[in-house]
């Protein structure tokens, strides 16, 4: 229906209504069409009977004049008022302007998108005649399209989106690359026979007797294991290696005795290669079910079964590998590793880079406890901080009474959940009248502990510059770390003796070798031979603690998906750095060193200490630290400052070219004796 026609038609006295928007509805009602056409129509008797509630209808009628279409073109979403009651009072103007006035609801009409009246409105059916009613307008209740259950949301309306950063969110599996479809390659039944009768053929021709009993294809090797005969030592066929690996047309060869059987496999490489992607193994039952607290992604077996471990019962890791063998990209999936299952609070990691390009790109992800270090004096430092925090953590679980990490953290947590404080009683001295011990009630901090996991990309150039600290500092590390749960992976590109020195080799039972160069060098690492025979690009050799050698093939992982994970990890949040982990130690050694000498020479101990060596320089005519030092029993520290103190003294003269001093006060008596 026409507006301007309804707004003319003043015969019927009462204006029909019915097929118009809100806007235009309210328009159309201004003071002149409300007020009373006493000319007209008689005036309308006021019934105080309730107006039924307004409701809402829509429909869809078609725009006119914007767009030429058909009648099946586009359409627009307009409202319909419908009032239905029995009498109804004459309305009321101001009542009206006030309900004109008001404004729509901004939540579900917002002012860009406001309805307005088309005019002209032609539709091709003809619409039905409204019921013609009296009707009283009150102020609406107010309503909105959600209200109704036919209601839609506006056009161009957002749905309400959830922040980021309400919840650490752990990295999807979609940020990593998907393997290839397909099978890959595989062998016949027919190549793998023909295969193992010409191994069995030249096994023959070296006076090797047996046969090939099982073969098991891999996606980088296949497994023949040969059943020598009686007489036929193993380390024989062992030698074998290279001539086999030549008669049979192969890069190299691997042969080595299945532990627990009577066979010796000969692992022999496929003619094309089968990459293991990093996106299979965290998507593995393996890896999702494990109930390892720090679980390792290492690669596939050679039978193609995924390869989990637990850094925590390791506890510490070695890897070794020359350039281009994957040890980096093994470095970098054993990182996602721990990213993908731990959160910062539950994990946190030091980095140590002296290549400066390897480990950067972990810069400011939420698990770093500092950024990443690239000096290797800092790297000293940070390594010494890890043996304080290490003795600090055994201190609180020794109050506590628990023996390792998990014990310290079940214990708290079942305290913050009671919300009772756990109070231990320490010693803090003795009383200087009865000495007995005196003793405090102190409540303890029961803030979880996270592991804390120390990363070292290459331990060769740290070496170069402390070896000694670094030596002392790894060792301490390697031998009591585990309980406290620091745990320490270290790799290195040259294992050579003067690197992985005994002392780490010791600490360090679980290793991991890469194609090596030699030999040697798979001896210096693995203690036995066979690295040098690996075919690079992630394949390695991984001895768990008890001495046992299996071969994995490493899962890869691209520069790419490392830094879509890392930019997701950053938009978790800041990682909170502690600056105490690579700050100097300078002043620190200076004050405790004026401690020790106030403890150790001014007090009434360090006095008696020093007439006792004066005595023995005495009598015996001997002066020197290691002499004061097996005399007296004490460090050689302190021994070196009652030298010193005895030559400030002038009762003994400077060492000499070869080390010895003179005894000046020969006839001269100790100061506590005068």
């Amino acid at each position: 229906m026409d507006v301007q026609a309804v707004a003319n038609d003043t015969g019927s006295g009462v204006a029909p209504l019915g097929f118009l928007s809100d806007h235009a509805f309210f328009e159309f009602m201004s003071d002149d069409a409300l007020a009373p056409q006493a000319s007209t129509a008689a005036p309308v008797q006021k019934v105080e009977e309730p107006v039924l509630p307004v409701r809402t209808v829509y429909e869809e009628v078609p725009v006119a004049g914007q767009v030429t279409c058909s009648a099946e073109g586009i359409v627009s979403l307009y409202r319909v008022v419908e009032c239905n009651g029995s009498a109804s009072a004459a309305p009321e103007p101001a009542s009206a302007r006030q309900v004109a006035a008001k404004p729509s609801n901004p939540a579900t009409q917002p002012a860009d998108q406001r309805l307005e009246a088309v005019s002209g409105v032609e539709s091709t059916d003809p619409a039905p005649a409204p019921s013609k009613v009296q009707v009283s307008m009150p102020s609406p209740t107010s309503r909105s399209l959600s209200s109704s259950t036919h209601a839609l949301p506006p056009i161009g309306a957002r749905s309400g989106q959830q922040s980021m950063f309400g919840s650490y969110e752990f990295p999807s599996g979609d940020l990593l690359q998907l393997p290839q479809d397909g099978p890959g390659f595989q062998m016949t039944q027919e190549q793998l026979e023909r295969n193992a009768g010409l191994l069995e053929s030249v096994l023959e021709d070296f006076k090797v007797r047996g046969e090939i009993i099982h073969v098991r294809p891999g996606p980088v090797v296949t497994l023949y294991e040969f059943e020598p005969a009686p007489g036929i030592k193993s380390s024989r066929i062992v030698n074998l290696a290279d001539d086999i690996a030549r008669s049979m047309s192969a890069i190299s060869a691997r042969v080595a005795v299945v532990p627990g059987r009577n066979v010796i496999g000969i692992e022999l490489p496929n003619t094309e290669r089968e990459t293991v992607y990093f996106r299979e193994m965290i998507d593995s039952n393996s890896f999702r079910a494990t109930n390892c607290k720090l679980a390792l992604s290492l690669g596939k077996t050679i039978g193609g079964e995924p390869v989990v471990a637990d850094l925590a019962k390791m506890p510490h890791l070695l890897v070794a590998g020359t350039t281009g063998s994957g040890k980096s990209v093994a470095i970098n999936t054993m990182i996602l590793s721990l990213l993908y299952r731990l959160k910062p609070e539950e994990c946190r990691l030091i980095m140590v880079d002296p290549k400066m390009l390897e480990l950067s790109i972990y810069d400011d992800i939420p698990h770093l406890l500092t950024p990443v270090v690239t000096d290797p004096k800092k790297a000293v430092t940070a390594l010494k901080w890890a043996v304080r925090e290490m003795e600090d953590r055994y201190r609180k679980m020794a109050r506590l009474g628990v023996r390792n990490i998990n014990g310290f953290n079940q214990r708290a947590a079942v305290a913050s959940q009671k919300g009772e404080p756990v109070v231990v009683t320490v010693q803090t001295g003795f009383d200087r009248d009865t000495g007995e011990p005196l003793y405090e009630q102190q409540e303890m901090d029961l803030a979880p502990m996270p592991y804390i996991v120390i990363i070292v990309d290459e331990m060769a150039d740290l070496m170069m510059v402390a070896g000694k600290e670094i030596e002392g500092a790894i060792q301490r590390l390697a031998q009591m770390a585990r309980a406290a749960g620091i745990h320490l992976i270290m790799a290195t590109q040259r294992p050579s003796v003067d690197v992985i020195t005994g002392t780490i080799k010791a600490n360090f039972p679980t290793r991991i070798s890469f194609q090596v160069t030699s030999k040697i060098d798979s001896r210096t690492i693995l203690g036995e031979q066979g690295a040098e025979q690996l075919l690079g690009m992630g394949d390695m050799l991984h001895m768990s603690g008890g001495g046992r050698i299996n071969r994995v093939h490493g899962a890869f992982v691209s520069d790419e998906e490392v830094e879509q994970v890392v930019a997701h990890l950053k938009s978790q949040g800041r990682p909170a750095y502690l600056e105490t982990v690579t700050a100097e130690e300078e002043e620190e050694l200076e004050e405790d060193e004026a401690v020790f000498d106030k403890g150790a020479i001014a007090s009434e101990d360090g006095d008696d200490l020093y007439d006792k060596a004066v005595k023995i320089v005495l009598r015996d005519k001997r002066c020197s630290t290691s002499y004061i030092q097996r005399r007296l029993g004490i460090g050689y520290n302190r021994a070196a400052t009652l030298v010193e103190k005895m030559e400030n003294e002038g009762l003994v003269g400077a060492p000499n070219h070869v080390g010895k001093r003179e005894i000046l006060a020969t006839k001269k008596e100790p100061p506590s004796e005068e």
